[in-house]
């Protein structure tokens, strides 16, 4: 069959919206097609290229790492041609939903303060949030874009640092008045130290000062899904807990949580970075505009 003969565009917005919504039959619903002539329209794709973009089974479909390069390029493709539509036509403003998952620190810190004043920036977007600490895939979760704190492992995806902020380790007056607090690293073992469930790239405490370095493996009776619900718990005075600076800054000044071992902190600093899939240039207007705001409006202290 000679290209010319075929809607390649439409082939590729029909594969690239199955993928997204996660079926044939949602996506012949945004369509107004029926799921077989989607499937049909998937099969034919495949046989023109001559390999399979999708592994099918009964409940989901799983992208080939050929049909995971293809979507890539595919949603850049197509994110290139919605933008020359409206440079031609009357339509100049990013329209449309974003998909974000964060970690949860920087989304009740920062994400969800700053949401209003994106939205009324850009009416014509939605946000879709997903708070959480576990490390996601953003092609198989369908999401745009992804907040991640801490060192990236090396993928496909593009990166885009928002800041960095200090790790630090408090408690609240009410433990102290109770337990004390430590004086030494040696002692941390002595108190509960508050941790999470998911793994993290520095699994202990680090404490170094002069020439003594010590890594602390933090046991406690409360492990928690997320860093946010640390820092509650700290203020309830649960324990001691390892956080970033941001989340006990104000804490700090207003009396809340004391710094703890401040003089063993080894200022280490953890890098914030919102990742993504495909490079600047071909990025869907409304996820371009998502990334432009936050990299003008999160400011992280680092203090």
């Amino acid at each position: 069959m000679a290209r010319l003969d075929v809607n390649r565009s439409g082939e590729l917005e029909v594969f690239v919206r199955v993928i997204e919504l996660g079926g044939f039959s949602a996506a012949a619903r945004a369509f107004g097609m029926t799921p077989s002539a989607v499937s049909k329209l998937v099969a034919r794709l495949e046989q023109r290229l001559g390999t399979r973009l999708v592994n099918r089974s009964t409940r989901q479909l799983q992208l080939t790492a050929e049909g995971c390069a293809f979507y890539e390029r595919g949603i850049g493709i197509l994110s290139d041609l919605d933008e020359a539509e409206r440079c031609a036509g009357v339509h100049a403003t990013p329209r449309g939903r974003v998909r974000v998952n964060a970690n949860v620190p920087f989304g009740h810190h920062f994400l969800l303060p700053l949401t209003p004043a994106f939205l009324a920036r850009h009416p014509d977007v939605s946000l879709d949030i997903t708070l959480s600490d576990e490390v996601i895939d953003l092609l198989e979760q369908r999401t745009d874009v992804a907040v991640r704190a801490g060192p990236l492992k090396d993928s496909t995806l593009t990166a885009r640092r928002l800041g960095s902020t200090r790790m630090i380790v408090v408690a609240a007056p009410a433990y102290a008045a109770l337990h004390g607090l430590p004086q030494h690293p040696q002692q941390l073992p002595l108190h509960n130290l508050l941790t999470t469930r998911y793994a993290r790239a520095q699994p202990g405490w680090p404490m170094r000062q002069d020439n003594e370095e010590f890594s602390i493996t933090p046991l406690g009776n409360v492990q928690a899904s997320d860093g946010e619900a640390l820092h509650r718990l700290a203020l309830a005075g649960v324990g001691l807990a390892r956080l970033a600076a941001f989340q006990a800054t104000a804490d700090i000044a207003a009396g809340r949580l004391l710094p703890v071992l401040g003089d063993w902190n080894p200022g280490d600093i953890e890098d914030i970075h919102a990742v993504f899939v495909g490079q600047g240039g071909h990025l869907p207007q409304r996820v371009r505009a998502f990334l432009d705001f936050l990299a003008e409006n999160v400011v992280i202290p680092e203090k």
